[in-house]
């Protein structure tokens, strides 16, 4: 069967008839592939990350330098997830009307969870002395669009308390193994 552009099996996560164009705060949560616990671990209250999770950190940190819209609000990095609110500023909204399903537009926010991804990955990639593609993401990222004040401080309490809550992911049990386990 021939690809047909007008038709994709890949959906959107996108809130269709919504305007993405003004200043948003989005709540964004990034997994690893297969939930892989390599970002470090749970003590008490607090994450001591791994060098692997210091360099996701690290990066996470960076975004507003190379995105000069966006601003940073609290944000987690747990074993295998990352939290945070994004804040984008576009001052001047960009005309749509020639852009096609896929097609990435700078700045958005699918742009700069793309870049951050990357660099994160070639960092680890360098570390580790890997070649080639390595597996550090799961494909794509979850997102929320916060509309008023009331979500945006129950966000940032829940990802205030993510750390203290970890012992009741699913992924959590096996989160001591893989750990011990790490090459790096």
């Amino acid at each position: 069967m021939a690809h047909n552009p007008d038709f994709s099996h890949r959906r959107s996560i996108r809130l269709r008839h919504y305007d993405y164009d003004n200043y948003r705060a989005y709540f964004v949560t990034i997994c690893t592939h297969q939930k892989q616990c390599i970002f470090g671990e749970r003590l008490q209250r607090n994450m001591r990350l791994s060098n692997l999770g210091a360099i996701a950190y690290n990066y996470w940190l960076k975004i507003p330098q190379h995105f000069s819209h966006v601003t940073l609000d609290i944000f987690v990095i747990m074993p295998n997830h990352i939290h945070g609110i994004v804040w984008l500023n576009h001052e001047q909204k960009q005309s749509t009307s020639k852009r096609k399903f896929g097609d990435i537009v700078a700045g958005s926010l699918s742009s700069i969870i793309r870049s951050y991804k990357a660099a994160v990955t070639k960092e680890i990639n360098l570390m580790c002395g890997q070649k080639g593609t390595s597996l550090v993401w799961q494909r794509n990222y979850y997102e929320h669009i916060i509309r008023d004040e009331k979500a945006l401080q129950n966000i940032r309490k829940y990802i205030q308390d993510n750390p203290l809550n970890w012992d009741k992911d699913p992924e959590y049990s096996a989160s001591r193994e893989i750990l011990l386990d790490l090459p790096f």
